[in-house]
């Protein structure tokens, strides 16, 4: 219960919001009937979901606490995207219109989620959750838009969630917020925290200071070299594939648009802007088109192919709302329809979804802590557990550092069934070993306390 401890101003809402978030990744599901475990467990569920005074910004708080420590002295990079979760079919209850529109040419009811993810840039790999913004639309679309100020509308949680890295990820020694073509607004730049620096994929060709256009000013810049670059799967049935690309880079001027001078931004900008363009792309694919403007100094090929793979890192925000909805945990199946209670299972499921990407990534070896994903009891109870999952050949030894997130890995997948032999652990032997070591880490803890007693 530690991430959550003081949490709710109570600690038995602390404690039953702890079960069912280990509930929720041991057992890789949202189905309150099934991490409820029984009848006694469900009510207990549902009680604390509907309870005033569990809302979504604290349990965020609670679970990103984690983050904050694991990021210290690592090169950051703070992924930020939007999805929609949408009911089609079903009555809104208090949901506004989202997407999926049904046969009457109406928006289903829904909510939308806005979330950073933690990223170490140097080895890809999934730190934690950052934050989550949650809501639901008004049912009237807003007829004013162009006169509206940038705090009204809902692009401006691009600019929270840029604010909200910059404090919670501090302790890092570089911070780099990522984002994709909807990211792309003048006011982020223009507002940035001082110590983020920022790389959004350009979605407009909007003009430069000296009236040129940007898109066309990098096609006439010379190629200076190609890279392979790693496109990220789309799907389950989708591999990904090796894109090579040529590399553009240099400088350019921003012109403030009409509306950034009401609000007091910056009358100009000057950014870097790196282009990849896909030389030879598979036939029937569309070629890889990146045009990227960032705070990060480009000015040679190296730096170049740095910004476009620190961009690749996107695709961990992908990934997480992957395992959030069809592929993984399937928000969009939960029968819970009523705002509050599904706006507080929702800032769970978004933090299990990352932590279970944190076990399936570590089954391949990791040199990062078990902190990242453990808590100290945990991690104390892996230690009295392992020698007993060990077997007598140097396949059946835990082959990892002690107290790194590989070696619990380890022990979670023997736990879950696995051999040591043939193909890695996937995510349902993953799954069931958390689920098994989480009662035996439990137990564990207990036994402690009582002979300290």
């Amino acid at each position: 219960m530690s991430e959550f401890a003081g949490a709710y101003g109570d600690i038995r809402r602390a404690a039953a919001m702890a079960r069912l978030y280990d509930a929720i990744v041991e057992q890789n599901s949202l189905v309150i009937r099934k991490v409820g475990l029984d009848r006694g467990g469900e009510l207990a569920a549902h009680r604390v979901l509907s309870s005033p005074r569990v809302t979504p910004i604290e349990t965020l708080g609670c679970l990103t606490s984690r983050t904050a420590q694991a990021v210290a002295g690592r090169r950051i990079v703070a992924a930020q995207d939007t999805t929609e979760v949408n009911f089609p079919g079903r009555q809104s209850r208090g949901l506004g219109p989202a997407g999926n529109r049904d046969n009457r040419q109406r928006p289903a009811p829904g909510f939308f989620i806005h979330a950073t993810v933690a990223v170490d840039a140097n080895e890809d790999a999934m730190l934690g959750l950052v934050d989550a913004e949650i809501w639901t639309r008004d049912s009237a679309a807003p007829t004013d838009r162009r006169r509206r100020m940038l705090a009204e509308k809902e692009s401006q949680r691009w600019l929270e969630a840029a604010s909200t890295a910059a404090d919670r990820l501090r302790a890092a020694s570089e911070i780099i917020v990522v984002g994709d073509r909807e990211s792309d607004i003048y006011a982020l730049f223009s507002r940035r925290p001082a110590n983020v620096q920022l790389l959004v994929r350009s979605a407009q060709n909007r003009a430069l200071g000296d009236g040129t256009l940007p898109f066309d000013t990098a096609a006439g810049w010379p190629v200076l070299g190609e890279r392979i670059v790693q496109v990220p799967p789309r799907g389950p049935a989708d591999r990904g594939r090796a894109a090579r690309v040529v590399l553009r880079t240099g400088s350019v001027v921003l012109r403030h648009p009409r509306n950034a001078r009401r609000e007091g931004d910056a009358s100009c900008i000057e950014i870097t802007l790196v282009e990849a363009l896909e030389a030879d792309p598979p036939a029937g694919a569309a070629p890889l088109h990146w045009r990227l403007l960032t705070t990060i100094p480009a000015r040679d090929e190296v730096a170049a192919a740095d910004v476009v793979r620190l961009y690749r890192l996107r695709w961990r925000i992908e990934q997480t709302f992957r395992m959030l909805k069809t592929h993984g945990l399937c928000i969009e199946d939960v029968q819970t329809a009523e705002p509050h209670r599904l706006f507080n299972l929702a800032a769970l499921a978004t933090s299990a979804a990352v932590r279970i990407i944190q076990l399936v990534d570590a089954r391949d070896g990791s040199s990062r802590p078990a902190s990242d994903v453990a808590s100290a009891q945990q991690i104390a109870a892996a230690a009295a557990l392992c020698p007993s999952l060990e077997g007598k050949t140097d396949r059946q030894r835990n082959p990892h550092a002690a107290g790194s997130l590989a070696w619990i890995s380890w022990t979670i997948a023997r736990l879950g069934g696995w051999n040591c032999y043939y193909k890695p652990p996937g995510p349902k032997t993953m799954r069931d070993g958390w689920q098994r070591f989480a009662a035996i880490a439990e137990g564990f803890a207990l036994a402690q306390a009582a002979r300290d007693v």
